[in-house]
């Protein structure tokens, strides 16, 4: 049996073509064996001899009988098995574009005989028209009988050259016109498809044609929210240079996080599901509960609020949208799964009830002949089993639409949350203490008058209506989420804190409005921690992260990470957009360590790791895109390295370090010190430069040779040069824990030899023992060592830390392995491994280093004080200053 004759069962309109011999099976049969191209559609007629003798009704003619060969195509590979839903789609999607270029191309140049060429004004360069595609059309997802949305947009006002001059405006309405009659207009042979301009800018009542700067100007002054929907999909299907998507993109996808788009979506839903309530379609796969709209509208709604930061997102079809939604971990895979699967079942679903008789429908027959026929094309043996299966699909896609487009708090909407009361001023103040105070806030008559405050504070009263809704709505979640924290009154005040600074972005608030079961979790992080609470208020985009299935994932694949941040900086137009992705990536990565260590994921060692693993990270696609942006450079790729010294040399970071850094270059091409002195300067602007989102860190260049009086950059042989000749023995001492960070390999060997020649060279131990003591008690003016400061206090931090360098200073030529850089703790095992320290001194040093790192650590991050000064504080230091003794000969002084 053919292939047609299998699939003619399931199409009257296949089987009227052909038995009426509309179908010539020797041109159809040879192409039923593969997909169709755009070679096929040409090949069909002289489209270019048509075009020249201006024979409109025969390629009206062809366009139809091409239409026909096409149906017959898709319909029977398609019932058939033959092709999947990706054919399909983009073989109908590709031969719109087709016949909307064939249509344009005959009626361009039908209008040019009559009146010339329109020219733009102030180019005076010849004008096209940009046609394009929306909705499905635009997101290779047509369906079979589909019609085409389209919009039309020429480059700029001007007039044609003939003598019968038209403006560009009159030229181009003509043309697009004609090319609608050509496509729309019913004949004898049918219809190619039917076009709908309604998506225009004022829809019917507007400008049929409209020139780029009308399109911008409508989009900044009078876009609606529903067309960021619609031109979401919208994709120029015309091959002119004509490039609109710079103007439409901005209206599309917001710079921020736009969780305003819930709103959006659920009214544009509402008005969807009184549709087809009104006109009972209840069986509508497309547009019923679980059908493909809501499928559309999941993929959407994340592509509407997350697109702006994540250009990945900026995509046209559904289910590439998905899939990358899951790769993301914006949705969940196994749900993603489930919405794919629903999603080509009911497309095809679709696709054969227009099949049946090429009808825009998507309504389910009542018809047992076609329910029978309908089950068998999907290969179910009876109706009921089918229908079994199509509703399981729907239910599952209606589950997770509602679960992420249902109104939160929907349930308490018209009661109200219990503690409205504190908040509106419905409790007399004695009342108002009294609730307070029976929820735990220790000073309630302080939380009180912070409330009274921000209730007449100007951001309050200037907010718009759904702003103070919207407000009021959240601030009795966070008293309650607040109340539920072991130190409920600075948490409702950092809560309050925030909520003010945010309250004028309408996205953010929307956020808060929209997930309120995350307002514990964000109590929960301010509760503990001044320091992220200060963060998120300068950075409030991270409240995103929240959501993220990754928060609390402690595992992370760095070199991933690096090439996923190095695919948005590609992606991004400018300068300014690289320097806000960078930013964008480091606030999120510092967020979400911060996060997972209040939550007791990290020791501070391995955290530090982690801080450094981000800075290298920056550092690194900083210095590549940095020079990629360097104008008037000498060579593709710098021969410049970035050192790094300190707390980032030793992988020692914490939150708020800075970056102690120096550069170096080995170029002798006659440019390179002006180059590279301003790539520099490029670099460090790069890395410390405020811009909206913030910056990344405080740059430290003061350890490069002649520190602040040096040159901002050095070549290999004078950095060598000044470390043997020149350097100070705490210059020395800086280099115990310099490492190469990034930039020329070469360099980066270099250095290392270099650092290994110094650092290995044989000392005077008395004279070395003499400079360090000395310069540490040159500390002492500027860092006294109060015995409550962990880092200066005699026996603290600096020490041990002075300790590690005279080692290495000193015994490195003959235990090469105290080179490595494995960071202080591990130092102290190795020396006393070697016998060059006593084991149980080491083992005391390296327990109160690491309380002493742990102690720093949670005064930035755990609200914790300065350390105590106890009898374990104490014994850590009498450990640190009996292995000073034991190293230095001599009582360590403390004035």
């Amino acid at each position: 049996m053919s292939y047609t004759d299998r699939a003619r069962p399931y199409s009257h309109y296949l089987a009227h073509h052909l038995d009426n011999g509309n179908l010539n099976l020797d041109i159809l049969d040879p192409l039923l064996e593969r997909p169709l191209t755009e070679a096929d559609f040409t090949a069909f007629a002289d489209w270019q001899h048509l075009q020249e003798t201006e024979n409109e009704e025969e390629l009206a003619r062809q366009l139809r009988l091409l239409r026909r060969y096409v149906m017959a195509h898709i319909i029977t590979r398609d019932l058939c098995r033959l092709s999947d839903l990706a054919e399909v789609t983009g073989t109908i999607t590709r031969f719109a574009d087709f016949a909307v270029n064939i249509a344009l191309d005959f009626s361009y140049a039908y209008y040019q005989g009559l009146y010339g060429t329109p020219i733009g004004r102030y180019t005076r360069e010849p004008q096209h028209l940009s046609v394009v595609a929306m909705g499905k059309a635009g997101g290779y997802e047509l369906n079979v009988s589909s019609d085409i949305d389209l919009i039309f947009v020429y480059q700029e006002g001007g007039d044609t050259d003939g003598k019968r001059e038209r403006s560009n405006q009159e030229f181009f309405t003509k043309v697009g016109q004609k090319l609608i009659a050509l496509l729309n207009d019913i004949t004898g042979d049918g219809q190619v498809f039917r076009v709908d301009m309604r998506l225009r800018p004022d829809g019917d009542a507007g400008a049929l044609v409209l020139s780029e700067t009308a399109l911008e100007q409508y989009l900044v002054t009078q876009g609606r929210e529903w067309e960021r929907y619609a031109w979401c999909k919208g994709r120029v299907v015309t091959p002119y240079r004509n490039d609109i998507t710079g103007l439409v993109r901005p209206f599309v996808f917001r710079k921020y996080l736009d969780f305003n788009a819930y709103e959006a979506m659920r009214g544009l839903h509402k008005q969807i599901r009184q549709e087809v309530s009104k006109r009972g379609m209840a069986d509508n796969v497309k547009l019923g509960a679980g059908g493909i709209r809501e499928v559309e509208f999941i993929a959407q709604i994340f592509q509407m609020i997350r697109g702006g930061q994540n250009k990945s997102l900026q995509l046209k079809g559904t289910q590439e949208t998905l899939i990358k939604l899951a790769e993301a971990g914006i949705l969940e895979q196994e749900n993603v799964n489930e919405l794919l699967k629903a999603y080509r079942f009911l497309r095809d679903v679709e696709h054969r009830l227009q099949y049946w008789d090429d009808q825009q429908t998507q309504m389910l027959p009542q018809n047992p002949e076609q329910q029978q026929r309908l089950a068998e094309s999907m290969g179910f043996a009876d109706y009921e089993a089918f229908s079994d299966r199509l509703q399981q699909h729907r239910k599952v896609v209606n589950t997770l639409f509602n679960q992420i487009l249902t109104e939160p708090e929907e349930q308490n909407k018209e009661k109200g949350h219990e503690l409205a009361g504190i908040w509106e001023q419905t409790l007399d103040e004695g009342e108002r203490e009294g609730q307070l105070a029976a929820l735990g806030f220790t000073d309630p008559q302080a939380i009180a008058d912070r409330l009274e405050q921000l209730r007449h504070s100007n951001k309050y009263r200037q907010l718009s209506s759904r702003a103070h809704q919207r407000f009021n709505a959240v601030v009795p979640q966070f008293i309650e989420a607040a109340a539920q924290t072991g130190n409920p009154d600075a948490t409702l005040l950092r809560l309050l804190d925030f909520l003010e600074s945010i309250s004028r972005r309408s996205s953010y608030l929307a956020f808060l409005h929209e997930y309120p079961n995350e307002l514990k979790r964000l109590a929960d992080i301010m509760g503990q921690s001044a320091w992220v609470a200060a963060y998120l208020q300068r950075h409030p985009i991270l409240l995103d992260e929240l959501l993220s299935a990754q928060l609390m994932e402690t595992e992370c694949d760095w070199p991933k990470l690096r090439a996923e941040l190095a695919e948005v900086l590609e992606a991004q137009e400018d300068t300014e957009g690289r320097m806000d992705a960078l930013r964008h990536f480091q606030h999120a990565q510092v967020f979400r360590l911060a996060v997972q260590d209040l939550a007791g994921l990290w020791e501070v060692e391995a955290l530090s790791d982690q801080l450094s693993y981000l800075a290298d990270t920056i550092l690194s696609l900083t210095l590549d895109y940095a020079w990629h942006d360097m104008p008037k450079k000498h060579a593709e790729t710098p021969s410049f390295a970035i050192i790094g010294y300190g707390k980032l040399g030793g992988k020692e970071l914490g939150y708020t370090s800075d970056l102690d850094l120096v550069f170096l270059f080995d170029d002798d091409h006659p440019d390179a010190p002006d180059v590279y002195g301003k790539f520099a300067r490029r670099l460090t602007t790069w890395l410390s430069g405020s811009t909206g989102a913030g910056t990344l860190y405080d740059v430290d260049l003061r350890l490069r040779p002649n520190g602040e009086s040096g040159y901002l950059i050095h070549t290999v042989t004078a950095f060598e040069k000044y470390q043997r000749e020149s350097a100070w023995t705490w210059e020395h001492q800086s280099l115990t824990r310099a490492r190469y960070i990034c930039g020329s390999q070469a360099i980066g060997e270099a250095f290392e030899n270099i650092r290994r020649q110094i650092l290995t060279e044989h000392r005077d131990t008395i004279e070395l023992r003499s400079e360090i003591i000395a310069m540490r008690e040159k500390m002492f003016p500027t860092h006294p060592p109060l015995q409550n400061d962990v880092k200066y206090a005699r026996g603290g931090v600096v020490d041990v830390e002075f300790i590690v360098q005279y080692l290495v200073l000193s015994k490195s030529a003959d235990c090469p392995e105290l080179l490595e850089n494995y960071g202080n703790i591990a130092l102290l095992r190795m020396a006393a491994q070697r016998g060059l320290i006593s084991p149980d001194l080491a083992e005391q040093a390296r327990i109160a280093y690491r309380y002493y790192r742990k102690q720093q650590h949670n005064t930035k991050l755990r609200d914790a004080k300065k350390a105590e000064v106890d009898d374990l504080l104490l014994s850590h230091y009498a450990a640190v200053k009996a292995l000073w003794r034991e190293v230095f000969g001599e009582e360590p002084a403390d004035h």
